[in-house]
């Protein structure tokens, strides 16, 4: 699809929506609980090559359970990554256009069962009723790649500038942005030079297909590295590829204020999926319980971020289709609402 400015592409999507739309939820979570094992530097990207029957299959889950967007198993897929396991560049590169591939088979079942009579909720015209679908092709940060947690601190040192971050995600992002996705979700994104990387990326390259960028953060005002949300939107807010932009992989206690402030600096639709509440370990690569919401608690916070601005709404890590389901009856009603 050719790339329509930021107020049509979600907002065309948004109304077909019902004024909301659903996002899934945790990826990794659902492929371990189907019996993966996800101890690898490649964390769910492993599945791509191990097992991406298992990948279709928690796709199609969120589907069912709702979603309106379903992201990409390419979130810890690098070239360089790939590339340390003694996969090969060409091969590398197949895999990420698989992660896409996989989700829009996973779109078709779902469509295709949708014919058959199995799901109503969405008239699209030809009297075939279902919910509107888009693919996300996800792009993990550099420190997801380093897989030592700094996804979570945001730290990468002096050393990394703008530059070696444009120079490490650029083929990665050419692949995506050809692989068939409908737009391109910059996730977990830790400090203000990794969006600015991705914003001039998308522009040096002439990247076709929209995206969306959403930075997570771990006291309610800053991004994880300490840098200013507000000043994070507003870098990604002046890119014309950007459709939306928000929050991910954050306790769901922070979201509301994140929202108001991303609002004051941007007009653009705003996405929220937070995490369970809980924190990960990034030494010891697990998940504490420290503070996770229960999945009840989790869903009474939706129409809080409703009102404060956001319309795209889902979950991130420890988040199931029971999460995205509940997610997308709040939804629902408030669209029958407007």
């Amino acid at each position: 699809m050719g790339l329509k400015s930021g107020s049509t592409f979600l907002g065309d999507f948004l109304r077909q929506c019902g004024g909301y739309a659903v996002i899934d939820g945790g990826l990794a979570t659902e492929l371990q609980r189907h019996g993966a094992d996800l101890n690898d530097p490649l964390w769910s990207a492993k599945c791509l090559v191990s097992s991406p029957h298992l990948i279709r299959r928690v796709h199609l889950d969120y589907l069912e359970a709702g979603a309106n967007i379903i992201i990409s198993s390419s979130y810890q897929a690098t070239l360089q990554g790939f590339e340390a396991k003694g996969i090969s560049r060409e091969e590398g590169e197949a895999l990420l256009k698989r992660s896409v591939e996989i989700a829009c088979e996973a779109r078709n079942i779902y469509n295709d069962r949708a014919s058959k009579g199995s799901w109503d909720d969405f008239d699209d015209g030809t009297g075939l009723k279902r919910n509107p679908v888009l693919v996300a092709a996800s792009v993990g940060s550099y420190g997801a790649y380093l897989a030592d947690g700094s996804e979570y601190s945001g730290i990468y040192g002096d050393a990394i500038t703008v530059k070696t971050l444009k120079d490490f995600h650029r083929r990665r992002v050419q692949v995506l942005a050809n692989s068939g996705a409908d737009l391109i979700a910059f996730e977990t994104t830790p400090n203000k030079i990794e969006a600015q990387a991705y914003a001039e990326l998308l522009e040096e390259e002439a990247v076709s297909i929209p995206a969306w960028f959403s930075f997570s953060s771990k006291d309610g005002t800053n991004v994880a590295s300490g840098d200013s949300i507000a000043e994070c939107a507003s870098i990604v807010d002046s890119c014309k590829q950007v459709v939306g932009i928000g929050i991910n992989c954050t306790s769901p206690r922070y979201i509301q204020g994140l929202i108001q402030s991303i609002r004051k600096v941007t007009s653009k639709p705003i996405l929220v999926y937070p995490n369970s509440g809980e924190t990960y370990d990034g030494e010891k690569k697990e998940w504490v319980a420290s503070r996770a919401v229960a999945e009840e608690d989790f869903v009474s916070y939706v129409d809080k971020w409703c009102e404060a601005g956001a319309s795209l709404i889902g979950g991130c890590c420890r988040t199931t289709p029971n999460t995205i389901r509940a997610i997308s009856k709040v939804l629902s009603l408030r669209s029958h609402r407007v």
